[in-house]
């Protein structure tokens, strides 16, 4: 990953343990909005971390002006679909059929941006680094766990029922069911999508994705111990639209 600037911030790697513990504290903090005491009573040491932080690169993004972590996200590449099952997202989708893809792919984890930070320049530069990673290693497919907050699906059934009708993975990438609780909305949710609503309840990452021409499973996985609903979500490089891709690839 590139070193990169737009305006105030810049993305580089993690190079430090404690880079990556800041990365991990951030995560804390996007991940558990439930956690409402001041900054200042909240426990210091309260980190979000999984055994697959080892296997992955980290991707920071910083404020210069006070060299805050203001975003965050990791990357685990793998040299071809044969590979999937060591995947974060392979311990709660069925992904054999993802076996059979032939190039090198990421899959994008963790990603999240500080609660106290929305400047739009944020999200443009992580993904313009993820861009021009994509570019300079040949990769053929992004895919990771897109998350909407809490377990509800009640409140984003017209976001499923957009997913159902517009953004469902070819036949022959879908994953399969393995996580014991799931949303089947692609089997059994009979909605009309209201459009506005569904994509004001969108999690911006998947709006991002989704412009990139990018698709989702026909589930969506509970995930209690995070606290969300996540669908696995799939893009292929050669699917995204030229003037979009250069677009991030000239910021």
């Amino acid at each position: 990953m590139q070193l990169m600037t737009k305006g105030r911030y810049r993305v580089r790697l993690a190079e430090t343990p404690a880079d990556i513990r800041a990365a991990q504290r951030l995560r804390y903090l996007a991940f558990h909005p439930d956690d409402t005491r001041p900054h200042a009573q909240r426990d210091p040491e309260a980190l979000d971390h999984d055994r697959f932080d080892a296997l992955c690169q980290h991707v920071l993004i910083e404020d210069r002006t006070d060299a805050q972590l203001v975003c965050c996200f990791r990357g685990l590449e793998l040299n071809s679909g044969a590979e999937i099952g060591s995947s974060y997202s392979a311990q709660f989708y069925d992904l054999d059929r993802l076996t059979a893809f032939c190039g090198r792919m990421i899959e994008i984890g963790r990603f999240c941006i500080h609660p106290d930070r929305s400047a739009p320049d944020i999200l443009r530069l992580a993904w313009a680094s993820l861009a021009r990673h994509v570019e300079s290693r040949s990769i053929k497919m992004m895919f990771g766990c897109s998350s909407f907050r809490g377990t509800d699906q009640a409140q984003y059934l017209d976001t499923f029922a957009l997913l159902k009708s517009n953004h469902l993975a070819p036949p022959e990438w879908r994953p399969l069911i393995k996580a014991q609780q799931v949303f089947r909305f692609g089997a059994r949710l009979r909605r009309l999508p209201d459009r506005r609503k569904a994509l004001q309840a969108m999690p911006p990452l998947l709006r991002t994705y989704l412009m990139m021409g990018g698709w989702v499973s026909d589930h969506a996985v509970i995930d209690a111990d995070m606290d969300t609903l996540h669908v696995f979500t799939g893009v292929e490089i050669s699917a995204i639209p030229a003037a979009r891709r250069n677009l991030l690839l000239a910021v």
